[in-house]
């Protein structure tokens, strides 16, 4: 039996097109999540933050095969969401105050219990510096606007503006939070390959 692989499932969430954006109605999703703050280049917290969510979205995959072998799935990529209190100062410049959600999707048959059995044997094996601040909870975001980006992390500015511009064309505003999607693994993927989906919650302008 094929493993089941969220981003092959719903390929109108994870794949879309990086000509032109789209509008996308996104369903509620169970997530593990760590909150944090500072440039994700450098910031220590998002380091932890990462140990945390893959440690224990690995071993709750384990868990869910030893008791449901039928319901094996393919781990779900990183998710982050990005913002600033004021978002007029959110920019490259100011990434050591950017504030952001690192989360990563849980399919549906994955209870509260299992996460609980698997944050206990994370930390009984490597115990991650950011285990007490990893949360299990769903993310409602709806109506969305969203763009494939390839290319470096760097260079999203032109992608993210021509998501905005889109959302305002289509008549809609802004709402909620900045929403990146990481496809390709940095460490094995060269930076002009790498895929990211770009997603903005939106609202019908009032």
């Amino acid at each position: 039996m094929p493993k089941f692989d969220v981003k092959k499932e719903w390929k109108h969430l994870y794949f879309p097109s990086a000509k032109q954006p789209s509008m996308v109605e996104v369903p509620d999703m169970n997530f593990l999540m760590i909150d944090g703050q500072g440039d994700p280049n450098t910031s220590q917290d998002y380091q932890d933050a990462m140990m945390a969510l893959y440690g224990v979205s690995f071993t709750v995959k384990f868990i869910v095969k030893g008791e449901e072998p039928e319901r094996d799935y393919v781990v779900p990529p990183l998710e982050g969401l990005w913002w600033m209190d004021d978002m007029t100062q959110f920019s490259e410049e100011n990434k050591h105050l950017w504030k952001w959600t690192a989360m990563i999707m849980q399919p549906d048959w994955v209870s509260k219990e299992m996460i609980e059995a698997a944050i206990e044997e994370v930390r009984r094996k490597k115990n991650p510096p950011a285990l007490d601040k990893l949360r299990f909870e769903t993310y409602h975001e709806g109506l969305s606007a969203q763009i494939m980006h390839i290319g470096p992390y760097s260079g999203e500015r032109p992608t993210i503006l021509k998501l905005h511009d889109f959302i305002e064309n289509e008549g809609y505003d802004r709402r909620g939070k900045h929403h990146e999607i990481y496809l390709s693994d940095p460490r094995r993927t060269a930076p002009e390959k790498l895929r990211t989906v770009i997603r903005q919650p939106v609202e019908k302008k009032s």
